[in-house]
This record gives C-alpha cells, structure tokens and sequence, in this order.
C-alpha cells in the first residue's frame, strides 16, 4: 500500500477534514533528480507552468509568469535549485506514462480503503520549486490532496467559510469570473490547521478550503492531486448555481450541503444555465514577463514589450 495508516476514522473524514498520512512514494526512483529531469524533457513544453514570485508570502499579486523553451528537463531541475522558481507540471498524468500508472494507483488505493468514494476528473500535477518559494492564498475548486516527496514546505489551511471566503467570493471563482487568489489576513492565521510536510507525508482537506504554502531553505519536490467525487461535484454545481441565481434573479441564495429539494433544483439550474451559456467565464490569461536564461538556468531575464 501507498499510504501506510489508513484507519476507519480517516476513512470516514476523507474529503471533510484536514487530515494527514504517511506515504512511501519519497522512496522512488521517479523522484530522484534523473527522474525529474526526465520528466521535464518530456512533459509539453507548451503546457508547462513557469512562475517566480517575490519573497513576502503575503504579496499574493506578485506571481509572474515565465517562459523555458530553450531549457532542457535538466537545466530547468538546475534552475530550481538555483533560482527562485515553481515549476508546474499539471496533468501529468496525461501526457507521461509513469504519473498515469501512479494516479491508478493512487485512487485505486483511496476507493477501496474510503466506503463509497468515486473519484473521476483526476489531475496529478507535479510541482517543482525552488527554497523559499511560496504559494499565496488560493483555493481550489475540486478535492486535493498534496503529497511531500522532497524537500519540507509548511501549508496553512483555513476553513472554506466565512471570513476566510465568502460565498460570493466562492461563486465568483466557481464562475470563473476571479482568480483562485485572493487576498487574506495574517490574522486569520489564528483559524487555520498548520501542516509542517516532509518527505513521505500527505494532507488533504475539505473541498474549496482556502490554503497557503511556504518551502523551506531547499528544493522541494510534490504531488497536487486534484480529483472530484459526486459530492463534490454537487458542492460545485451548486455554487454555480447559486451565482447564476445571484445575478440573472436578484436572488439572495444560501449554501447548503446535501441532495435536498432546493439542491436538486439548482442542480437544474446550473445545467441549463450552462447550456445556455448565461455566465460566460472572464478567462484571465497572465503574459509571460521573464525567461530562465539558458546561459545560466537560475537567472531570470525579462521579456521584451513587458512590465517585469
């Protein structure tokens, strides 16, 4: 097995709560760093995400995005150990066989030890980034669970409620209308589950739970695996519904869990609405402003005609 405590508490919490295990994918050989250079030489070049950042953690608008094409899988390992880089190589389980047989794996694993889980929409993403380097406070849509395979980062998590996020600002990012990012309050520290991640450690948490990350002083190398369950895909929906009904009726909609009447309504609603293409999505498309010099991987270098 992958995941070495499962218990049937756990079992019955996954997907709800903040919950952590232990894993043993730390000790494989597709993580060493010839495996990941030869990841990246074969992952899309088109289709990788490159970004940097600034040092304060709390400056969630200073993500940048970036381009590698004259890189090879190993100068862009070199650049992340150098630099002050994340490297995003999402869906890796589509485009390289070796993450295609692990997510099996993985979910196979989760729904025959979780009763009842049904899993689709499955994304294993791959994140290779530089020390210090962070991810500012975000939310994700569907289920996640982040996998620690080198390196030690820190991941705050916050309940997926008000003040950490409102319900408008929940539909707003359903819609598409807004960024997963958003600004937060060091305060709010104060609400969250802390999880200090090494290697062989995983935490998951409750769908749409705002959350935040800080590397350590090295390398770290992880697994975001994001994937849907009927559940949640309910959860969804009617968000979206509830946003649709916000703008199109002047309607006040409440968030509710569960398949009630007024759930199965919106269901409707977010289909047809969807069909009907009534909320059409503010697609936010960042220009890359910075290239990793060949020359020297770790170095950023503008990119002509941008702000950097």
């Amino acid at each position: 097995m992958i995941i070495r405590d499962w218990t049937a508490e756990k079992a019955r919490a996954f997907g709800r709560e903040t919950l952590t295990f232990d894993h043993d994918l730390h000790t494989r050989p597709l993580f060493s760093d010839e495996g990941l250079a030869e990841a990246l030489e074969a992952y899309p070049r088109s289709r990788l995400g490159v970004f940097t950042m600034s040092e304060d953690p709390s400056d969630w608008s200073s993500w940048r995005k970036g381009q590698a094409d004259d890189l090879s899988g190993q100068d862009l390992l070199v650049a992340a150990k150098a630099g002050r880089i994340w490297l995003n190589l999402r869906e890796a389980n589509r485009y390289l066989a070796p993450y295609a047989d692990l997510a099996d794996e993985v979910f196979a694993e989760k729904e025959a030890q979780v009763p009842g889980l049904k899993t689709f929409k499955r994304d294993v993403g791959l994140l290779i980034s530089s020390a210090k380097a962070h991810v500012s406070y975000h939310l994700d849509v569907p289920l996640v669970s982040l996998w620690q395979v080198r390196g030690v980062k820190r991941v705050w998590v916050y309940p997926p409620a008000d003040p950490y996020v409102g319900e408008e600002d929940l539909e707003k990012i359903v819609l598409r209308e807004s960024a997963e990012q958003f600004p937060y309050q060091p305060a709010w520290d104060q609400g969250a589950q802390m999880v200090e991640l090494t290697p062989g450690r995983m935490v998951t948490w409750a769908q749409n739970a705002p959350h935040r990350i800080e590397n350590g002083p090295m390398l770290n190398v992880s697994l975001s695996m994001e994937f849907m369950t009927p559940p949640a895909l309910v959860r969804a929906n009617v968000i979206y519904a509830n946003g649709v009904l916000r703008r199109r009726a002047g309607l006040r909609p409440r968030l509710a869990e569960g398949l009630g009447p007024a759930n199965l309504g919106k269901l409707i609603v977010a289909r047809g609405a969807k069909a009907l293409k009534l909320q059409q999505p503010h697609e936010r498309i960042l220009p890359a402003t910075f290239r990793l010099d060949p020359a020297q991987p770790g170095v950023t270098l503008p990119v002509a005609g941008t702000n950097p």
